[in-house]
This record gives structure tokens, sequence and C-alpha cells, in this order.
């Protein structure tokens, strides 16, 4: 059996690939970007690390906030441009401090706002 190869996804044009961050219990908590050297950071450490859009730089979630993601397991969609990481979330996953980013929805054309910040 062959191991993983970082080479064989389809990265954008500016060498990114989405990744959607799902805990465990299969709430999405968020979604952000990576590069081939944040995905093999990841890999490597086991600690979710992404590549930053407006720092231009890797950034590992929770370095600065304790709120880790932990890497259970890193799945590829079939056309392999896009990434679901299977993660154990330590406290919140969102910058406004909810648990999810997904924390509006849109019901009869209204906004609805689903959880406060955490504590």
């Amino acid at each position: 059996m062959s191991g993983f190869d970082i080479a064989s996804l389809r990265f954008d044009d500016r060498g990114l690939i989405p990744a959607i961050a799902q805990d465990r219990s299969g709430e999405i908590l968020m979604l952000a970007w990576m590069n081939a050297e944040s995905l093999r950071v990841t890999l490597e450490t086991g600690h979710v690390t992404y590549w930053s859009r407006s720092r231009g730089e890797l950034w590992a979630k929770g370095a600065t906030s304790g709120h880790l993601q932990h890497l259970v397991e890193l799945r590829v969609d079939c056309d392999r441009d896009c990434l679901l990481l299977i993660v154990d979330q330590t406290g919140p996953a969102c910058h406004t401090n909810r648990r999810s980013c997904f924390y509006t929805a849109v019901r009869d054309g209204e906004e609805v706002i689903l959880s406060e910040p955490m504590a």
C-alpha cells in the first residue's frame, strides 16, 4: 500500500485547498484554507495548521487562544479539491468565541443567531 501523496491534491492557482473542520460529533465548525506546507505540518504534528490568506503565513489553530484542533482523521473529496478534517476541538472554533463559525441561519428570509459566544 502506498502512502498519501499531497501532490495528488488539486490546489487552486494560489496553491490553496479549502478545508472543512468537523467535530467528531458531526458538527461543522469552520472552513479555512490549507496549502501543501500547512497540510504537511498538520499530518506530521496532529495539530491542525492552516494557511492564513490575510497574513500570508501558516496559522496553527489555537496557538494564541488555546482553542486547539487535534486531527482525528483527514478525508479527501472525490475531486481531490477539498478536505474534510475530523477534529477534536478544544474550546470554541470561531474567532467570535462561538463553538462553530456557522452560527447564523437564514429562516423565512431573516437571519437568526443560533448561538451566543461561549463564556
